[in-house]
């Protein structure tokens, strides 16, 4: 979606005299200021004399700029139709509010990327944002793509499904659905309405008989033929046609074969239609308010409380409501809800597609921009409006409710975790809250697949984005040690941590460097992560860990940090119920993450390791032969006349099983 530069600029600064040249025309005024604003704070001074000594280098058209700071960060960025008329507004001594007089302060050079058209301009804004995520600029953050229902066109019994990511398949996408769950719950429904496989293909082409889905009458069995492909193909096209919007239609239909099969006495026939008709009934009353006017559109309405925002975005298609989303953008609170609701839409519609019909609450001033952009994206006309009345209006004004709704859940939330945050301060001594807590702890089976497992805690809840899980690589380590494989673990995190360079960030930013570790372990484990972290060179970590009580009883726990006797809390204390959260949420994802590992070992096939044994070889050995134990027993002029192995591949195969005897 990004369109290619047409040209790309970042010069040394010159002399100011071109700053004054005929064709300077900055938004605000005729000429550019001067500096006799004695009250401007020198840092301000010194930026605008960087961003002056850019201007003159500044293109007279559409492009995109780059502000960037000292360390090579990039503050801020931004799109104009005239870049140089833009750049030029930043050259004034005073009349900023704070965030822009806090970024021209920080600002020590400039970038700037000129391109064909505006609209352009603001896809290569939204780009840019996403992958630098500069400070000063309003973010998305959540980037995850919608999963959608798929219909296969590539097999003569086709599959629904649900998908997510590349549409690299031949087939029909209906969505995007606003969760998985909603997915689930219309997919499972659709199941029973229009009896279409779900199977994969190969599971369909090894059926000798139907499985348990045909019997409890959520699919047709096409697979063994308890149903004709003609026949499978009219359910296949009902289910494209309600999917597209005629619902109505198809409901009618059935509802008219079910009254014909009663009449003829074919009841069993009749009551399949029925529980039909029911599962297209719990789809459509499942999904709460659905529009009767509108067919197709996303909806977006934004609301602002205590210096925060809420985006709801609501996904309606085929008349029926797909679900919805939060949305919590990072954005200066002095920006309006038009300027947050304006810089979020470019980022969302970068990866994602659009409606035919985009609802805002608010009127935003690239409207006409983004409509371009879409319309060119989709090959079709796509209409960006702030509707006043009607049924659309009705719509905003719902997504607009949830918004308030959503923003006082998250407002309540984050406010309660910085309670708990400053009590944990308090409980371990800290000197102030902690914004980013460690957690980790170890799992394995009787020393086996062992992996070590970090959880991080912020003022947003448990921060996913930032755990990690470590594969104890060690080979001096007993199997079973847990001190041994703790040490590991802290000393390859923090080895890293101290490796990278300390950097100015956004305060408001989540650190990278951890104010509280929690240890799962006793006095021995405490020792262990004190050592490792000393050894490290980490300074400014408060280390604390935590032993299970007598019994493993949970309000028991004992505690032990540096400087204090081991402790326990009141049973009682919102700060040992939050620190068994903590706890809890590092042994679910060990445990979790070491299941899975010990599941691939497992299931791990012996011609995996063999090089050169692709899925395509693997499968035509493994039908040949049945298992890899009879690949391995395999004679030489057996694996030869395999189909779609040659006689190199079966030497090599041969040789591999022949090595392991």
């Amino acid at each position: 979606m990004t369109p290619p530069p047409s040209q790309t600029r970042d010069l040394p600064p010159e002399d100011d005299d071109a700053f004054d040249a005929p064709d300077a025309v900055p938004e605000t005024s005729e000429t550019p200021p001067e500096d006799d604003a004695p009250q401007t704070p020198e840092s301000v001074k010194r930026g605008v004399g960087v961003i002056k000594s850019y201007w003159k280098h500044a293109p007279n058209g559409p492009g995109v700029y780059r502000m960037i700071a000292e360390n090579g960060e990039v503050l801020y960025v931004g799109k104009a139709k005239n870049v140089r008329k833009r750049v030029a507004s930043y050259t004034r001594l005073a009349g900023h509010v704070n965030r822009i007089a806090r970024m021209i302060s920080a600002t020590v050079s400039m970038v700037f990327i000129s391109v064909e058209t505006e609209t352009e301009a603001l896809l290569l804004e939204a780009n840019l944002i996403k992958q630098l995520k500069p400070r000063f600029n309003v973010l998305m953050r959540d980037d995850k793509s919608f999963p959608y229902i798929f219909i296969a066109r590539d097999h003569e019994a086709p599959q629904i499904a649900k998908h997510r990511g590349a549409r690299v398949r031949k087939g029909d996408y209906y969505g995007p659905f606003a969760s998985v769950w909603a997915v689930n719950r219309a997919l499972n429904a659709l199941e029973r309405a229009f009896l279409l496989r779900s199977c994969a293909q190969s599971f369909y082409d090894n059926r000798t008989r139907p499985c348990l889905l045909y019997q409890i009458k959520r699919c047709a069995g096409p697979c063994t033929g308890e149903i004709s492909t003609e026949d499978y193909g009219v359910l296949v096209q009902e289910a494209r046609d309600f999917l597209s919007g005629k619902s109505r239609s198809v409901r009618e239909q059935l509802a008219t074969e079910m009254t014909e099969a009663a009449e003829k006495l074919e009841f069993e026939r009749a009551a399949r239609l029925r529980d039909r008709i029911s599962a297209l009934s719990a789809i459509q009353g499942a999904q709460g308010i659905n529009p009767r006017t509108v067919e197709e559109a996303d909806v977006f309405a934004i609301a602002k409380d205590a210096g925060r925002f809420c985006i709801e975005a609501f996904f309606f298609r085929a008349y029926q409501n797909w679900g919805n989303r939060s949305y919590f953008p990072r954005a200066d609170a002095s920006l309006s809800e038009a300027e947050v609701l304006d810089a979020f839409l470019a980022q969302f519609y970068d990866e994602h597609p659009s409606a035919r019909c985009v609802l805002l609450s608010h009127q935003i001033e690239d409207s006409a921009l983004l409509e371009d952009a879409l319309s060119a994206k989709l090959r079709r006309n796509v209409d960006v409006i702030a509707p006043q009345r009607g049924e659309k209006r009705e719509l905003v004004e719902h997504a607009l409710n949830n918004a308030k709704q959503a923003l006082g859940r998250k407002l309540a939330e984050d406010a309660s975790q910085l309670r708990l945050l400053a009590a944990l301060g308090e409980v371990f001594g800290l000197p102030h809250a902690p914004r980013r807590v460690e957690v980790y702890d170890n799992s394995h089976t009787g020393g086996s697949q062992a992996i070590g497992a970090m959880v991080v805690a912020g003022p947003a809840g448990f921060m996913k984005a930032h755990y990690r899980t470590f594969n104890i690589k060690s080979t001096e380590i007993t199997p079973g040690d847990d001190y041994g494989m703790m040490r590991e673990v802290l000393t390859r995190r923090f080895a890293r941590l101290a490796k990278e360079p300390e950097k100015e960030t956004d305060p408001e930013a989540f650190p990278a460097k951890p104010d509280l570790v929690l240890i799962d372990g006793g006095r021995g484990q405490f020792d262990v992560a004190r050592e490792a972290l000393r050894e490290s060179g980490v300074e400014g970590v408060a280390l604390a860990s935590i032993a299970k009580g007598r019994d493993r009883d949970a309000g028991r726990e004992q505690f032990f940090i540096e400087g204090r006797e081991a402790f326990r809390l009141p049973p009682h204390d919102p700060a040992l119920y939050f620190v068994q959260r903590l706890r809890d949420e590092a042994h679910r994802f060990a445990i979790g993450t070491h299941r899975a590992r010990r599941k691939k070992e497992f299931t791990k096939n012996p011609l995996d390791e063999i090089a050169g044994i692709g899925p395509s070889r693997k499968r035509a050995l493994l039908l040949a032969f049945g298992s890899a134990k009879g690949v391995s027993r395999a004679a030489l002029s057996d694996l030869e006349k395999t189909p779609g192995i040659n006689k190199a591949t079966a030497r090599m195969v041969y040789d591999h099983f022949q090595r392991g005897d």
